[in-house]
């Protein structure tokens, strides 16, 4: 990933990457050469104002990692950086204006804080700063990016994980004070830069910065009133898995345990349990859908384990799968908002295995009393743990110990904690693969359906799990300090 403005069409010849490199004279034992094959640039660039100056560049061939190389994850879509955050911007470029990073030109880093976009229209000159870009600098000047580190990341570290924010894009000179330089923000782009990676996606880590932002307070003359929104406040999309750590070990859970799960109702009739994934989109098995005479005005979900709160459906789609597994998703006729007692889940799409054998696990389900004329499902959990899958793969199931899995239970989640995040790893089904021992159930796995959810879906609500300047360039700083180039062993050189 780099800058739209560093390129000047899409003609990919001539073009290399240099990676594991930290000097740009003299010998560098890491480094690794790449041609490129195809360069991407945002379809809504503009060259004029420099909004949506991002581009991605497909390498010739796949690289092959090291403590030299590996790859920076991005922030996802709804990240948060309050003013203040912390961040760091690496690069080959100047070390002040019009000063050259002096022999042997060896890659530097700068730490700036975040400035708020409404401080940021501020200085810059409102109108300057849009929604996609993020803002950074020392208002007193003295450290920023300049020119030739155009295309380069600025991070943030979440935990044990550094975060890309931004790419640098443009400022009003370098370091000067109250002209903070101006990035691309990238936790905007995670659907573009999705829909051009077919395979082995970037991994997405939704950023959080903590306490009120100072920046919703930030005014000055001409500052649309429009603009008064807060840009970097809470998400209107809450961060997913978010649940009590301790569960209720019974038949008959709270519904503020597990606020993702849902009712499925057809002509009014309760049909199966499923998971709220997104603010529009349901999660349940596919054996739950009859597929002949599918009529979606038929189909209704509840929240909150409320059945008088419903919502409509307008579209369901089934996945196809090899093994003969299948899951479904539904499509709300309007998004939902989030309460204490409705929250998205998180789902694993992770392609190693994030649960191995032994983790704690819950079965969130239905129980329906059908000896009763009202049939009314009641939540219900049930603790497990992941077992060995013996006969059966384990590639694409995941499989725990027995349980009393009865037919209300369908649709509903194999759910299992990875930080302080719940993540759903399986879809429930009755019926399934069995293997030679009696006491194991086998589940198919959600990470089965990673491309099937994410192109029907988009972008969810996001969390990790734990085992996984002028046309030349921007603004730019004075006090860069050495890098050790395993520090930061996502950066490239382009020429």
């Amino acid at each position: 990933m780099s800058a739209a403005h560093c390129f000047s069409s899409t003609s990919a010849f001539g073009w290399q990457i240099s990676l594991g490199r930290e000097n740009l004279q003299g010998t560098n034992p890491n480094e690794v050469s790449k041609s490129v094959s195809k360069i991407i640039l945002h379809p809504n660039y503009d060259s004029f104002t420099s909004d949506n100056d991002v581009a991605l560049l497909r390498l010739s061939s796949a690289v092959t990692f090291s403590d030299y190389i590996r790859p920076v994850c991005l922030a996802a879509t709804d990240s948060v950086f309050n003013s203040g955050t912390d961040s760091w911007v690496t690069g080959w470029g100047s070390i002040r204006e019009g000063e050259p990073l002096p022999f042997p030109e060896t890659l530097q880093e700068v730490e700036v804080p975040v400035v708020g976009n409404r401080q940021c229209n501020c200085l810059n000159g409102v109108g300057t700063i849009t929604d996609n870009m993020i803002c950074a600098g020392l208002l007193a000047g003295g450290k920023d990016s300049c020119q030739g580190d155009s295309g380069g990341p600025m991070v943030s570290k979440q935990g044990s994980v550094w975060v890309q924010s931004g790419v640098v894009s443009f400022g009003f000179g370098c370091a000067r004070a109250n002209l903070p330089g101006v990035y691309s923000r990238v936790s905007n782009y995670q659907s573009w830069i999705n829909s051009h990676i077919s395979s082995d996606q970037p991994g997405f880590v939704q950023f959080m910065s903590s306490g009120p932002d100072r920046d919703t307070s930030a005014t000055c003359p001409g500052l649309p009133l429009q603009m008064s929104a807060i840009l970097n406040s809470s998400p209107v999309r809450s961060s997913c898995g978010v649940a009590p750590s301790h569960p209720l070990r019974n038949e008959n859970s709270n519904s503020q345990m597990w606020p993702w799960m849902v009712i499925i109702h057809k002509n009014g009739a309760y049909v199966c349990g499923g998971t709220l994934i997104a603010d529009n989109f349901v999660l349940t098995s596919a054996e739950c859908i009859s597929h002949s005479n599918l009529n979606l005005r038929d189909w209704t979900v509840s929240f909150g384990h409320n059945e008088n709160s419903s919502v409509g459906v307008v579209d369901i789609v089934v996945s196809g799968d090899s093994s003969g597994s299948s899951i479904a998703l539904m499509k709300l006729a309007t998004s939902v908002s989030y309460t204490s007692y409705i929250q998205p889940v998180c789902v694993d799409t992770s392609n190693i295995t994030t649960f191995p054998v032994g983790s704690q696990c819950w079965i969130s389900g239905f129980r329906v009393e059908s000896r009763t004329t009202e049939n009314k499902p009641t939540l219900r959990d049930m603790e497990t743990h992941v077992s060995s899958c013996e006969s059966v793969s384990d590639l694409g199931n995941i499989c725990t110990s027995s349980m009393d899995v009865q037919q209300g239970d369908q649709g509903g989640a194999l759910l299992c904690q990875s930080g302080s995040s719940w993540f759903q790893a399986a879809v429930v089904t009755v019926t399934g693969a069995k293997t030679l021992r009696s006491d194991i159930h086998v589940f198919a796995r959600t990470s089965q359906f990673a491309s099937f959810i994410r192109e029907t879906v988009g972008d969810m609500s996001s969390a990790s799990a734990v085992n996984t300047t002028a046309s030349g360039g921007n603004s730019a700083g004075s006090s860069l300090g050495l890098l050790l180039l395993f520090s930061f062993p996502m950066l490239l050189f382009l020429y």
